[in-house]
């Protein structure tokens, strides 16, 4: 499928040359549009990844930003952008319009979209959506925040039935027209009128959790919260939004939202969507209940997990997919990297990998996930969130921390600001040396968890990369 042709003549400029960047340029210069991807990071930084550009008429500007990067008719921005940067800012006062890879393709894409957000699940909650479509028979793409760009999939042939998208708080706040600056609407060109400003939302929108998170980028809950909040705020009234009936913002979120509301639950009854009662996951839309599977039968580790599968149940339903598409997935699926993942048995010790878990709200549910002894690897880089209720369960289940990275020493400090007994912590320099002190600590029978409460930012590019190299040294015990 080929773009409007109204896009021949975009003049566009893209900041960050991650993935997002690459395939959105590939994809518009593919269009025709004149376009200049920009990135603070000089080309040896990059890594390999301009290679995918090579040989297309994309201006590169690397190791920072030309005076002249603002004469365009729109500035995509790659999710690790913020609104306040003084680049955007400059953008938003002198009226040039705010898009991203991901707003664009809802934009262009004709299958309708199930968006899934939150602060903890949602990668699993769209990967289980996605098998339980796929489980019918469905022809779907999956991507978004999980996965890869989608925007380059418009180049192909193929066309799928539908779309699961996971999509961030970074992503989402361009889905609000109040990104944009003031003027912009007075001072379009004709050429970036092909980009639309409207707020968007899915048919379908899921919300498995709102709790502090990303704190260092959103500069309070609320900010955080507006966010999220764009994937239900722009649907239509026939639209559907599943959220949780356990989450106190999320009860709030749904007295705002325009179309219908299906609910999930581990602890209450719900007169549309699904919970647990009695042992079981159910399902209940059109007045009809019907048991899912029961709760033994979860493969999945850990109550938040139960949560998500409920979530996916509702979204899957309300896509189209059967109940025994989704008991069939809600009964086999183990998982993906990264979540709750077992890496190895050595010396009768179970190492498992949840690098996800980059706040300790989510390090709190992945211990609440064992009944087993734990050795716990947390630390990393801070996002300046509450660490009360992680050091509470800490001292419940883990008896032995080995603190690294940043956040070492904030670690060390919230366990001995309270009287009750901690476990010991052991300082470790780096997640190598964390491994190997956690190795001799554990004995028989232990789960040695990297559940780390923080980013993996000030070693690892990212969480996955965090993961990758404690399965390596893992593997190498």
């Amino acid at each position: 499928m080929r773009a409007p042709q109204r896009l021949d003549s975009l003049r566009a400029a893209i900041i960050g040359a991650a993935r997002e960047g690459i395939a959105l340029a590939r994809y518009l210069v593919t269009q025709g549009a004149q376009v200049t991807l920009s990135d603070a990071k000089p080309a040896e930084a990059l890594g390999g990844a301009l290679a995918e550009l090579e040989g297309l008429p994309v201006r590169l500007a690397l190791g920072g930003h030309p005076p002249d990067l603002l004469d365009v008719d729109v500035l995509f921005l790659s999710p690790g952008v913020p609104l306040e940067a003084p680049l955007v800012q400059e953008a938003r006062r002198r009226g040039v319009p705010l898009s991203s890879e991901p707003r664009l393709f809802t934009q262009l894409c004709q299958a309708p979209i199930v968006g899934i957000t939150g602060s903890s699940g949602k990668t699993t909650t769209t990967s289980l959506v996605g098998r339980m479509l796929e489980a019918d028979g469905y022809d779907y793409w999956l991507g978004g925040n999980i996965g890869r760009p989608l925007i380059g999939e418009l180049l192909g042939d193929r066309r799928p039935e539908i779309v699961v998208m996971e999509l961030s708080s970074f992503q989402l706040e361009l889905f609000h027209p109040d990104c944009q600056g003031e003027a912009v609407e007075q001072m379009r060109s004709a050429a970036s009128r092909a980009i639309s400003l409207a707020g968007w939302s899915p048919p379908v929108a899921v919300v498995t959790n709102i709790t502090p998170n990303h704190l260092d980028r959103h500069a309070t809950m609320d900010a955080y919260v507006h966010a999220k909040a764009a994937i239900l705020d722009y649907q239509n009234v026939s639209d559907w939004a599943v959220l949780s009936q356990d989450d106190a913002y999320t009860r709030v979120l749904s007295k705002r939202a325009r179309g219908h509301v299906a609910c999930f639950s581990l602890a209450e009854p719900v007169s549309c969507g699904a919970m647990l009662r009695d042992g079981a996951l159910w399902l209940r839309m059109e007045g009809r209940e019907r048991q899912i599977c029961g709760r033994d039968e979860v493969r999945l580790r850990g109550e938040h997990n139960v949560a998500n599968v409920l979530a996916a149940a509702c979204a899957a339903s309300l896509a189209g997919g059967s109940l025994d598409a989704i008991r069939q997935v809600a009964t086999q699926f183990e998982g993906i990297p990264h979540r709750l993942e077992m890496v190895r048995h050595w010396r009768e010790i179970t190492f498992v990998n949840d690098s996800i878990a980059t706040t300790p709200e989510r390090a709190v549910a992945a211990l609440r996930a064992f009944e087993e002894p734990l050795v716990l690897l947390a630390g990393g880089r801070d996002k300046h969130l509450p660490w009360d209720e992680w050091a509470a369960w800490v001292r419940r289940k883990v008896r032995g921390v080995v603190a690294f990275g940043e956040c070492a020493p904030l670690i060390e400090k919230v366990l001995a600001d309270d009287d009750a007994p901690a476990p010991p912590v052991y300082r470790a320099q780096d997640l190598e040396t964390a491994v190997r002190m956690a190795a001799q600590i554990a004995q028989s029978g232990d789960i040695v968890l990297l559940s780390p409460g923080g980013t993996s930012f000030d070693v690892y590019a990212d969480f996955e990369a965090r993961g990758r190299a404690f399965c390596q040294l893992v593997q190498e015990l």
